[in-house]
């Protein structure tokens, strides 16, 4: 199994423990709101949340992404507000999540709630190389939403 370095930063995650899968299953690590007291989102608004915890993941060649909870975000409307946030392999200081309350209404998080996850990734970083042109593809340069919305709009 692989490891990843963890230091805690706030005694608060003893308490509560370091991030954990949600079941054997899950992809992620929940990562907890290290707050003092409750912290209320009006619609829309966003805050910057820390956890208490950073990671070292030293190798160049992995990145972890801090993605939104789906539970969290159907139910509550409170996404990741930048949409994915990304550690790089040499950051070391304390993760922090964006957190955006996508709702009509004021919500709020609690010392200890479960806001985001923490997923460790390989990545590829390419060479550039300088073309003329690209290949010719059946799709081209067609973009949003040029291939329709339907997978077979015949059958229905």
């Amino acid at each position: 199994m692989k490891k990843l370095v963890v230091k805690v930063l706030n005694e608060k995650v003893r308490q509560w423990g370091l991030p954990k899968r949600g079941s054997a299953g899950s992809a992620g690590l929940d990562l907890m709101a290290c707050l003092e007291t409750s912290l209320s989102l009006l619609p829309g608004e966003r805050s910057l949340i820390p956890t208490g915890i950073a990671i070292h993941l030293a190798d160049p060649q992995m990145a972890a992404l801090i993605l939104s909870r789906s539970g969290l975000g159907a139910k509550k409307g409170l996404t990741v507000a930048q949409g994915v946030g990304l550690i790089d392999s040499d950051y070391t200081g304390e993760l922090k999540v964006m957190l955006l309350n996508t709702s009509k209404e004021t919500q709020t998080v609690e010392p200890g709630d479960r806001i985001a996850q923490l997923v460790v990734t390989p990545i590829f970083t390419p060479e550039l190389v300088e073309v003329e042109s690209l290949e010719e593809t059946e799709r081209g340069a067609s973009g949003f939403g040029s291939t329709g919305v339907q997978s077979n709009p015949a059958s229905f």
